[in-house]
């Protein structure tokens, strides 16, 4: 028997991301270097989740509050990212499932129900934040009102549709070309902000003063939330089965080692990005006095006096689009594989993208037309709160899955990686309930 099919609940049979499935193909005569190539791309998908508009409040107000004190917690929820999202290529690779497949076949329906309901409120809150990023950043480069900027976020089902169509290298190449526009921006910016790098090194050292502080660690806590996050656990467990990796154990070692690069590499530049916010508003702002800068309008109309020149509020703006037109656009992704593997969705790739899109817009747009021009920062930060209750429905499901042998055969996690991401796991459930008692408090 197929070690893939053996200690689940329920069969499984379906294929994740059904248009795109083992669509790129992995070449056996191919060099070692070209094998790995053929895998780079999914990690950047990942990546974007790590530096949405959600991470830019957090950062903002970190930096501009305490310097640079909170790099080391950007550095260490980093790291913990990693280690959950080569988690994920494990489970898929391993069992053939993306994670809300696993899901849907390890518990009982009216838990699999409401695994996937906690699944979409994280989505929808992804995607508030995702939407008021996008829609600030259409305002503060060509002034388009928030409202339309908000309706004009929901086309990206279409671009989805197009790039895929044309294969799904081509969306990541798209994803991949607006990370490195965001990485241009920042660069230029930190140059013109001249850091003090001996503090920005002193930044990423432990120190007690994190968890003395009670405000410090709200916003640590607050950095953490918005860098792990439930989406892309789902969103990674099925988009690295677009690969063609092939079903022998060498093939499938090749692929989990392979994915888990991609992944890696694709999460240090998220940390670069993260830690360039921090940064900057660390330099910008706290060294000028201005503590209290959360907003994202206010650190853009900031930006030019205070660095002396025009061009950096409109670096800034850039960023901000670039950032939140990529999250839409995986969360879109996110969206399917969830509502696909919990309910078993068979549809026309367009209507599935256009329903599970539309279950995050509508709520989303809703919110956000609501808050209007002002109150973003603490309706981001409000979402980053919801997105912490959810986080441990996708983590331990995630651990519990692929430390089974017999749900993953000779691919199961070995006992020291298991260990360290139960204690993740459970670091980060610990932490995310004191950041929901801090907030209801």
């Amino acid at each position: 028997m197929d070690t893939r099919r053996e200690g689940w609940l329920h069969a499984g049979g379906e294929v994740s991301l059904s248009d795109v499935h083992r669509s790129i193909p992995v070449r056996k005569d191919a060099s070692t270097l070209r094998r790995a190539l053929a895998f780079f791309g999914p990690g950047y998908l990942v990546a974007v989740g790590y530096m949405d508009p959600g991470n830019w409040a957090t950062s903002l107000a970190g930096g501009s509050r305490f310097g640079y004190t909170l790099l080391v917690v950007a550095l260490v929820s980093n790291i913990m990212a990693i280690l959950l999202q080569s988690l994920c290529a494990r489970l898929a690779i391993a069992s053939g499932r993306d994670l809300a497949q696993a899901c849907r076949d390890a518990f009982s329906r009216p838990v699999a129900i409401g695994l996937w309901l906690l699944a979409e409120i994280a989505i929808i809150a992804t995607d508030i934040a995702e939407v008021i990023g996008t829609a600030i950043g259409l305002n503060l480069i060509f002034g388009i009102p928030l409202e339309l900027g908000v309706v004009i976020t929901a086309l990206d089902v279409f671009l989805i549709l197009y790039l895929q169509r044309l294969g799904f290298r081509w969306l990541e190449a798209f994803v991949i070309v607006l990370l490195g526009v965001i990485a241009v921006c920042f660069a230029i910016q930190i140059g013109l902000a001249d850091p003090d790098w001996g503090e920005v090194i002193r930044g990423f050292a432990p120190t007690t003063e994190i968890v003395t502080n009670p405000d410090m660690l709200y916003l640590a806590l607050g950095i953490l939330g918005a860098t792990v996050m439930p989406h892309n656990l789902y969103l990674h467990s099925g988009i690295v089965q677009t690969r063609a990796y092939g079903e022998t154990l060498a093939e499938r070692r090749e692929a989990l080692k392979f994915a888990t690069i991609d992944s890696t590499v694709a999460l240090m530049f998220a940390l670069l990005v993260n830690a360039s916010i921090l940064i900057l508003a660390a330099a910008a702002f706290h060294a000028t006095g201005r503590t209290d800068i959360a907003e994202l309008g206010e650190a853009h109309n900031l930006l030019a006096p205070l660095l002396g020149i025009a061009l950096a509020p409109t670096l800034f703006g850039v960023a901000l689009l670039c950032c939140g037109i990529n999250s839409t656009v995986t969360a879109t992704l996110a969206g399917q594989v969830v509502m696909e593997g919990f309910l078993r969705m068979r549809l026309a790739p367009w209507l599935r993208r256009l329903i599970t899109r539309g279950i995050a817009i509508i709520p989303a747009a809703g919110v956000t037309i609501a808050y209007g021009d002002s109150g973003t920062a603490q309706l981001l930060i409000l979402t980053q709160v919801v997105l912490s209750l959810q986080l441990s429905f996708a983590v331990f499901p995630l651990v519990m899955f692929t430390a089974d042998r017999r749900k993953m055969g000779a691919l199961v996690a070995p006992r020291w990686l298991t260990a360290l991401a139960l204690l993740i796991a459970v670091v980060i459930a610990g932490l995310n309930v004191k950041m929901l008692v801090d907030f209801v408090l």
